[in-house]
């Protein structure tokens, strides 16, 4: 569906061996255990997929929305927790490209496989309202000083790079926001909290403590004041896309999962197989179906992103929701479908039915996606 030309399908190819080899064999116990996926990540960078939204002069693949999404597909087939912070890492790269001259040389470390980037947005006081930051930066004799209580950040402790928002020094408004580069090393950077969620359990998306954490200025991502318009006009639609190809990665899982269940589990008495009962083939229907509406919705997304019109803000705003809203569907079916087995976590089927639920909560939260949908659908202002 993703209609890709002959090297766009290389890559897709390589990925997907890729996710065979050294992510697959590893989702269970990155679930169970609640770990991160480093030998996954590792994979990732080794193979040079850090870089994938790189442009080619830093070293990367300089890839689009369209193949990422593909790749993000591929991965959250096999482990959707390293899809999760495969998709946090290329938002983070889109800012860094976004202020290249000033942030080459970590283009360059994550196209060698060597820098993990992340976003650090949501925080305390303003929840799921991540574009509205409460914390405040602070100039001081040239210096850029952050204090923030981050809630919630992916792969906390283990990026190398964090985008970190913080309102403007001189906003007023609680969009008048800047974008700032913080390192791993920077002195006040700690994790606060543990990560010991229902799903996505190896993403490590703690919460973060920034004290008074002082970087250059010119490790700013926006320009100044203009940290909102960078998270909308550069990171959004990575960010949504990212989301949705997580979520459709998620759904066409579980009818493999299923699919594998009905067809190999048997009754001993009867002599037939799961498959041969009609009320489940048709819930595996439902589930094909639904998947593949989902894919094309992502896909109609993207080529709306490429050539845009519009209708382009509104079928943005709708991919995140749309794709976590049927991969719940299609996971719940799974469930229903498998039964004791998935009930008793004996196929995967129920990983992916509890992973699914992550980007319903993930701010945008659905809810919150569907009042931007009606706003711009009413002719209102989003914010």
């Amino acid at each position: 569906m993703y209609r890709l030309n002959s090297e766009q399908k290389k890559i897709i190819d390589r990925a997907s061996t890729l996710a065979d080899e050294s992510l697959a064999p590893h989702a269970s116990r990155v679930d169970s255990e609640s770990t991160f996926p480093t030998e996954g990540i590792r994979a990732l960078g080794d193979a040079g997929f850090l870089g994938l939204n790189v442009p080619e002069e830093y070293g990367g693949m300089g890839q689009g929305p369209r193949v990422a999404c593909a790749v993000l597909d591929e991965i959250s087939q096999r482990c959707a927790s390293t899809g999760m912070i495969y998709m946090m890492h290329l938002c983070g790269i889109a800012c860094y490209n976004a202020k290249s001259k000033t942030t080459a040389k970590y283009l360059e470390a994550a196209a060698k496989g060597d820098h993990l980037s992340t976003l650090a947005w949501s925080e305390r006081g303003s929840r799921s309202h991540f574009w509205a930051p409460v914390s405040r930066a602070e100039r001081v004799n040239g210096q850029i000083h952050i204090t923030a209580d981050k809630s919630f950040v992916t792969s906390a402790g283990i990026a190398a790079g964090y985008v970190v928002s913080t309102g403007w020094a001189d906003g007023t408004a609680p969009t008048e926001s800047m974008l700032y580069l913080v390192l791993a090393e920077d002195a006040g950077l700690n994790v606060s909290g543990s990560w010991d969620a229902h799903g996505m359990r190896g993403n490590a998306s703690a919460p973060m403590k920034l004290e008074r954490v002082s970087i250059p200025s010119d490790r700013a991502l926006s320009d100044e004041g203009k940290g909102f318009d960078t998270m909308l006009g550069v990171v959004l639609p990575w960010f949504q896309l990212g989301n949705a190809a997580i979520s459709v990665g998620i759904a066409e899982a579980a009818v493999q999962a299923t699919t594998k269940h009905l067809t190999a589990s048997r009754f001993e008495h009867l002599g037939s197989t799961l498959s041969e009962l009609p009320n489940l083939r048709a819930r595996l229907a439902r589930m094909r179906i639904e998947t593949d509406r989902g894919r094309a919705h992502l896909v109609s997304v993207i080529d709306s992103v490429e050539e845009p019109s519009d209708a382009t803000q509104l079928l943005v705003l709708e991919a995140k929701a749309a794709a976590s809203e049927t991969a719940m569907a299609v996971t719940e079916i799974g469930m229903r479908a498998c039964g004791g087995a998935a009930f008793g976590r004996r196929v995967a089927v129920e990983r992916q039915f509890r992973d699914a639920r992550a980007s319903g909560i993930m701010a945008p939260t659905t809810d919150v996606a569907h009042e931007f949908i009606g706003r711009a659908l009413c002719g209102m202002e989003l914010f």
